[in-house]
């Protein structure tokens, strides 16, 4: 099957390279333009051009596909399929229907649950123990056609934003995979996706990781979890930024059993107890046990590191 591969992050990167392993014929990679990134603002490859240019493949990147010479570009290539993954452009009618099979999607969720950009970190956040990945056949809306193919992931009880990612990159591309000969005989049977079970995985803010110590501990360890790469959870310390990218959530009981003052009446946000590789914030119900953490403006590092050059005591309120 001739093939052209729409995508753009490190997600699609597994599924580009097991289409080409599978030995089918891919055309053309088609992704987003690159970008200048870092302090020295060098401009940048997306990560699936970086794959097509390593397979030999030829790499389109247009600013706007639904453009009329963008779109005559991709007819000139006369595939058979569109395979799509995190591309991050919206396709039309004209080309949704230009391929002989038209265009596959591999979203990064059990459909019709978490259509939309962001359902990895979603699954975390909501503390869902399962995810997987859809095989869908595209139409006009966001996520809302016929699903062809799925694979189940399940959700291990620290999962990160990051490990989940991964496992859902490796399940889509064996997906995937597995889908194309099938597509190609029209041996796959198109399921209607349930309007009454959808819901929506809306873009991610960089403002959703600011930590809101009213919250339960169980509820921000899954945000902590979930937006472990980007935005990060982060609250306010002396003024700065301070990111936590390691913690576990604690209860009332488990502080008492350290011996650790718990008077009613402080207020969420403030330190508890202080150890030698941690330190202990009150929630709305519950602790977090704080183990690593991004000072603003330095690297990722241990609290037991951390605390040598950023004492912190108990008693300290943070994200005032």
């Amino acid at each position: 099957m001739k093939i052209v591969f729409m995508g753009t992050p490190d997600f699609a990167v597994g599924a580009l390279q097991a289409i080409i392993d599978a030995g089918h014929e891919v055309a053309a990679v088609v992704t987003q333009p690159d970008k200048p990134k870092g302090r020295g603002r060098e401009m940048q490859m997306t990560p699936v051009k970086a794959c097509a240019l390593a397979n030999g493949i030829p790499v389109f990147q247009p600013v706007k596909i639904r453009e009329p010479e963008a779109v005559e570009t991709l007819r000139a290539y006369g595939a058979d399929l569109f395979v799509v993954a995190a591309f991050g452009q919206i396709l039309t009618k004209e080309i949704l229907s230009m391929p002989k099979y038209g265009c596959v999607n591999i979203h990064a969720s059990l459909l019709p649950k978490y259509r939309g950009a962001s359902p990895i970190q979603r699954v975390i956040i909501d503390g869902e123990k399962l995810s997987g990945v859809t095989i869908m056949q595209m139409d006009e809306g966001i996520d809302t056609g016929d699903m062809l193919m799925k694979a189940a992931v399940p959700i291990d009880d620290r999962e990160t934003g990051d490990s989940l990612h991964d496992k859902l990159a490796a399940a889509g591309a064996k997906l995937i995979v597995e889908a194309l000969p099938r597509i190609e005989r029209g041996d796959v049977t198109p399921e209607k996706q349930r309007e009454e079970d959808a819901c929506y995985a809306r873009m991610l803010q960089k403002n959703m990781g600011r930590i809101n110590w009213q919250r339960d501990a169980v509820t921000l360890d899954r945000l902590i979890r979930g937006l472990i790469s980007w935005p990060g959870a982060f609250t306010v310390r002396g003024g700065r930024m301070l990111k936590i990218w390691e913690e576990e959530p604690v209860t009332a009981e488990q502080m008492r059993q350290k011996g650790a003052a718990l008077p009613e009446d402080v207020r969420p946000g403030t330190v508890a107890l202080v150890e030698r590789d941690a330190f202990y914030v009150r929630t709305g119900d519950g602790f977090l046990k704080i183990l690593a953490v991004q000072p603003e403006g330095k690297k990722r590092m241990a609290v037991r590191d951390f605390l040598l050059g950023y004492p912190v005591e108990a008693g300290e309120l943070l994200g005032a």
